[in-house]
This record gives structure tokens, C-alpha cells and sequence, in this order.
């Protein structure tokens, strides 16, 4: 995120959106953001792998037991005449608690005036609708319109009517890598399986868990599926002790030198003093920096037995030589590249969004285009400088005023060197970036990652005020 003017009340944070919705609920790697952990597994009839790792319990992947009234403890609800009636305004003091009766359509949405474990598609969902469609045929056609427009999506997606939440079998194709880290329990490993493009709808692996009522058990590691898998079929293949690679390590973008040094050790079982040490001095790589921050390309590298730890980093240091090639960086433009695009990585989403961040990060730097002097103002990098990231998207007046080299609040142009290792996206978005007049960006949402651009601070203040109003009505969601 971009902030042409420090205030300790109003700096924004524009972190990866995968980070906010990753960290609502996945654990942490360490030295990483909640956001970069991913999720699987295996062990089927025959002898499951020994890992060294705990073995994630059940419970972990189940819900816990809701402490709300059981049904028969509740008042009956009102009637839909009542109902309807309340729906033309929105409750002053929150949602009515369990038992008191309903007192808008919002109160219908709250977990603990759910009576299934799955209220996406039973239970007061139906009520939410037949609401909705008593307010259309008894001829409030505007508040029925208002509520559809409010609750449609949620009640499409109670109701199931948003379509399959499983790919069909027989359209599983292609390779996808993934990584189940420690502590990761059903949700998360959901999360993780969708984002690889293995199941079809983030919650759809975590559903066919609850329905199917199976006890798994999911161990550490990194795992070869297929694209577009049944939940069925994914889980399977999870409990094959095949699927589970060994000498094998999946590295994220956006991760330090020091949470991919950390995820590496962990998935080659090597020592991390010894890892540490080989890449303490660039020199060794023909890498002309103080740091190998940036050079360590994130990707799925699987290593014959007996690698050495230099083996290891000179691999990752040679990937990030082929991107850089493959976009067309010149001799003698790398670090600079990979510090844009470091930047990109943190910033940005989509692959559009990091086409977008670049061409903002190259008009800020530009005198003839830019009103903020050439201060980039980006928020990855006083968080990165001060080595502290607090979850949130809202930065701190002591990240934000830290003189170290890294905070583009203090220093104008670009940082010191990169803040974290980009991916090929990132890389090529730093080379090639979109064409536009934008100076400032903020994500507006964060569950979506909905992100606007503009070419004005008035603009930017506008789109900073939807992302606090966002906040205010979810915060409880992480980042706000």
C-alpha cells in the first residue's frame, strides 16, 4: 500500500492478500507470515510414514463442539410478517443474542443462531429465504430486492445454490505441489488444496472431511496431487505413502532468506546452521549484494539423498538466474529488478495486481509523473526493515519512522536491496509493467483482495476510507 503522507493514525499496509486470508485460521511458519503456510498428507491401510513431526490429531480438523443453546432452548423465532417488517433497517446494537428472538434477517446469519453444524445449506438458511421471497410476493419489492442484494450470496451459498463444490471425477489432470506444514489441521489443508487448483471451492475438502466422517491423519510434508480432484480422490491420495516426496521442499514467494532457509531445513531434514552458513556469503554464487535476499527462488525442488547445503542454495540462486533470463533482465540490472519486483511480491495478488503495484512503483520514482518526491511509501518495506510484522494492515509509527535502510518512508527510491524472494510473476511484472498514471493503491477488502488504484491522493483517501469501513464492519477479521 501506498501513503504519500505518514500519520500515525491513518498508514495502511497493502500485505498480501493470501496473508489475511490465510492467517484467519492457518498456524504460522516460523520466520513466515500465517498467509505462506499450506497444507496435506498420507497413510492409508498399510504402515504410515514415521515422520519425525507430530502427527496432526483429529479434533484439529473437526469443529469443536458449539456452545450455543440447543434448539429446544430458544425462543420460536418470529414470524416471517414480523420478520419482514424489521428488514427495513439494519440493528443498531449488532446482531440479537441466541435465544431472543430474531430481530432482523442479519441475526439469522450468526453462527450461534445456527442449529446445524453446517449452516451454509440447512437450518435457519431456509428461513433467510422464504423471508426474503415473502417480502417479494407480499409486494415489498424493495426490501425484497435489498435483502436479495444483501443476502443473496450468503443464502446461495446456505442453500448449496452456488453451484457444485466438487469437480466431477474423471477431470483430474496435470501436477500440483503441496505442502502440509505442522499444526495445519482440516481447514487449513482445504485452504491449501484450493489454492493449488486441486479442489474446486476453498471449503470443499474440509465439507467432504465432515460429511464423510472419516478419522485421518495428516502428516507433515510436502505431496504430489493432481489439478482438479474430487475431495474424495484428494484425500485418498493423501493416504498414499507415494504421494508424500521425499528429499522435497516447496518454497513460497514472498518469504525472507530466513523463513526459506527455515521451510528448506525442515523439508531436507538437513541442519539449519548448515544452510545458514552456505548462504552467508553471495560472493560464493556470483551474486554481487550483501544478502541473498531475493536469490532464493520460491519452487518445488526435490534433491538426491546426500545434497550438500551449498548443492542446495546454488540450485535456488541458478532458478532465480533462469527467471531473470527468461524476462529479459540485463547483465547488471539483477538486484535492482529483484528489488522491484521483492516489492511486487508483497504488495501485490494477482498477477494483474503486480503489473499494477510496478507501473505505481516506477511513476512514484519517476520526478516528471510523481508528487511524493520519489518517497515510494510502501509498507512492505518498513515492516521488512524493522523485522516485525504484526498481523495487521495498519502499520506502526515506529515501523513507519524507523531510519533503517529498507523503509521507503524514510529514504527516497528504492530500498537498500530486496525484502523478500519474487516469483516469476513478480519478476516479469517488475520488467514489463502495466501501463497507467496510478501513484497510490490500498486493498479494500481483504477477504477478497479487492485492490484500487489511483492516480490522486484524494482518491487514494477515498479508497483508504472503504478499507476502514470494511474494517469496522469485520473486525474480527486478521489485518484489521
Amino acid at each position: 500500500m501506498t501513503d504519500p503522507s505518514p500519520d500515525a493514525n491513518a498508514p495502511l499496509s497493502r500485505r498480501r492478500l493470501r496473508e489475511a486470508a490465510r492467517s484467519n485460521g492457518a498456524p504460522a511458519l516460523p520466520g513466515a507470515a500465517a498467509s505462506d503456510v499450506v497444507g496435506r498428507r498420507p497413510a492409508e491401510g498399510e504402515p504410515a510414514p514415521q515422520p519425525a513431526e507430530t502427527a496432526i490429531p483429529w479434533e484439529d480438523v473437526l469443529p469443536r463442539e458449539s456452545s450455543a443453546p440447543a434448539p429446544s432452548e430458544r425462543s420460536a423465532p418470529a414470524t416471517l410478517a414480523e420478520t419482514a417488517a424489521l428488514t427495513a433497517q439494519e440493528p443498531a446494537d449488532g446482531p440479537t443474542p441466541a435465544g431472543a428472538g430474531a430481530a432482523s434477517l442479519e441475526d439469522l446469519f450468526v453462527p450461534e443462531n445456527m442449529v446445524d453444524s453446517k449452516p451454509r445449506r440447512r437450518g435457519r438458511g431456509c428461513l433467510v429465504t422464504l423471508v426474503v421471497f415473502a417480502l417479494i410476493a407480499g409486494g415489498l419489492t424493495a426490501g425484497g430486492f435489498w435483502a436479495w442484494d444483501t443476502y443473496g450470496e450468503r443464502i446461495q451459498s446456505f442453500l448449496g445454490w452456488d453451484g457444485p463444490s466438487d469437480y466431477e471425477p474423471g477431470e483430474a489432470t496435470g501436477e500440483a505441489i503441496i505442502t502440509i506444514e505442522e499444526g495445519d489441521g482440516g481447514e487449513a489443508i482445504s485452504q491449501t488444496l484450493y489454492e493449488a487448483g486441486v479442489t474446486l471451492k476453498p471449503d470443499s475438502f474440509y465439507d467432504h472431511l465432515i460429511d464423510a466422517g472419516t478419522v485421518p491423519v495428516f502428516y507433515p510434508g510436502v505431496y504430489k496431487l493432481q489439478k482438479k480432484m474430487t475431495s474424495e480422490a484428494a484425500l485418498e491420495w493423501l493416504n498414499r505413502p507415494e504421494t508424500r516426496l521425499e528429499n522435497s521442499v516447496a518454497l513460497q514467494e514472498g518469504w525472507t532468506v530466513e523463513a526459506t532457509l527455515e521451510a528448506a531445513a525442515a523439508g531436507l531434514e538437513m541442519p539449519l546452521e548448515e544452510l545458514q552458513s552456505a548462504a552467508a556469503d553471495p560472493a560464493a554464487y556470483d551474486v554481487e549484494a550483501d544478502s541473498l535476499e531475493g536469490w532464493l527462488f520460491p519452487a518445488h525442488y526435490t534433491f538426491d539423498p546426500g545434497v550438500t547445503a551449498e548443492d542446495v542454495i546454488r540450485t535456488m540462486v541458478d532458478r532465480t538466474r533462469e527467471s531473470l533470463a527468461a524476462a529479459g533482465v540485463q547483465a547488471g540490472d539483477e538486484q535492482r529488478i529483484l528489488t522491484v519486483a521483492s516489492i511486487v511480491q508483497r504488495e501485490g495478488r494477482s498477477a494483474q495486481d503486480f503489473r499494477m503495484v510496478a507501473r505505481v512503483i516506477y511513476n512514484r520514482l519517476d520526478p516528471a509523473i510523481s508528487d511524493t518526491n520519489q518517497m515510494l511509501q510502501m509498507d512492505s518495506t518498513a515492516q521488512y526493515g524493522y523485522q516485525e510484522e504484526h498481523g495487521s494492515v495498519f502499520s506502526s509509527e515506529e515501523q513507519l519512522t524507523d531510519p533503517n535502510p529498507w523503509n521507503t518512508y524514510v529514504h527516497p527510491g528504492l530500498p537498500v536491496g530486496p525484502i523478500a524472494n519474487p516469483g516469476d510473476e513478480a519478476i516479469r511484472a517488475a520488467v514489463a509493467p502495466a501501463d497507467g498514471d496510478w501513484q497510490y493503491f490500498v486493498t479494500v477488502n481483504l477477504e477478497t483482495g479487492e485492490t484500487a488504484f489511483s492516480a490522486t491522493y484524494g482518491e487514494q483517501q477515498q479508497n483508504e476510507a472503504k478499507l476502514r469501513q470494511w474494517c469496522s464492519e469485520n473486525p474480527d477479521y486478521t489485518g484489521c
